[in-house]
């Protein structure tokens, strides 16, 4: 199924001939008539896609207008389109979060282009998040002791160093790297470091 992209145009005929340039080009578009109208149903974003807004709107109203989007958690990208001469709008638009900005008319490959970017680095923040909810909820499943041993093995400790600085044996600590592994469903611990890498998760910690 081809992707779809939301377009938000007060104006018929532009919308219109927006909708045909994406139509054209292989994506479905989904449009709504103003910024208010598309904050009343808030897009999905679980599947990769792209909301392209080119309404006449002041300061406020954009500032607004991603603000909202944030609050109400949609992480699809914004790509605004601003009058001819309008640049103070296409300015304020990229800095409150817009992905990118093209001034009307707009040339259809770069435009197009830029959708096909914009929906590609959804696609890849979307996979990025998925891994990062499985992977914590699998860190969840961790006791209290697994986690102090997951802990120190990502900062590089030994199983002896490890076994001193909890007050245990090897043994046990093996052990509890067995589970870690097992819980974690990773097979090295070159693996665990680098998921841990990935979380954010190699802070400093106190000695």
């Amino acid at each position: 199924m081809s992707v779809l992209v939301h377009l938000v145009d007060g104006d018929a005929v532009s919308q219109a001939g927006i909708g045909d340039m994406l139509q054209s080009s292989g994506y479905r578009t989904k449009a709504y008539g103003s910024a208010d109208e598309i904050l009343q149903q808030i897009p999905d974003d679980e599947s990769a896609s792209c909301i392209v807004i080119d309404v006449p709107a002041p300061d406020t109203v954009v500032r607004d207008l991603f603000d909202r989007l944030s609050k109400a958690g949609s992480k699809l990208p914004v790509i605004f389109l601003a009058g001819q001469g309008d640049v103070r709008a296409g300015v304020k638009a990229m800095k409150a979060g817009a992905e990118d900005v093209f001034t009307k008319p707009v040339e259809r490959d770069e435009f197009i282009e830029a959708i096909d970017k914009a929906i590609a680095r959804h696609r890849l923040a979307h996979a990025q998040d998925g891994w990062a909810r499985m992977v914590m909820a699998r860190l969840q499943q961790l006791t209290r002791r697994e986690r102090e041993v997951f802990e120190l093995v990502i900062r590089g400790k030994m199983n002896k160093q490890v076994a001193f600085k909890l007050g245990t044996t090897e043994r046990t600590v093996k052990a509890h790297r067995q589970k870690v592994m097992e819980k974690m469903q990773l097979r090295s611990v070159v693996e665990l470091v680098s998921c841990a890498e990935r979380l954010g998760l190699l802070r400093p910690v106190d000695p």
